[in-house]
């Protein structure tokens, strides 16, 4: 199973993801802020305080959305 190890903030809507086999890059978000849940998202201030869930290993924000790190993976640009 794919764990993200680290993220980190870049810009905008922008995230560097790290994964536990060794892989990084970097994931524009914008275009991923669709419905409800993710409404708070789009306040970037909000979006900056994206941290790392140890019971699902990936990243989550405080409102409870979290992004699978296969669908992360996909989606980055390395």
């Amino acid at each position: 199973m794919l764990r993200v190890t680290q993220v980190k903030y870049i810009d905008s809507y922008s995230l560097g993801i790290w994964f536990d086999d060794g892989t990084n890059g970097v994931i524009d978000l914008h275009d991923h802020l669709n419905g409800p849940m993710f409404e708070p998202l789009k306040d970037v201030d909000f979006f900056k305080q994206v941290f790392i869930d140890p019971e699902l290993d990936t990243i989550t924000w405080p409102n409870g959305v979290d992004l699978a790190p296969e669908f992360l993976k996909e989606n980055m640009h390395k």
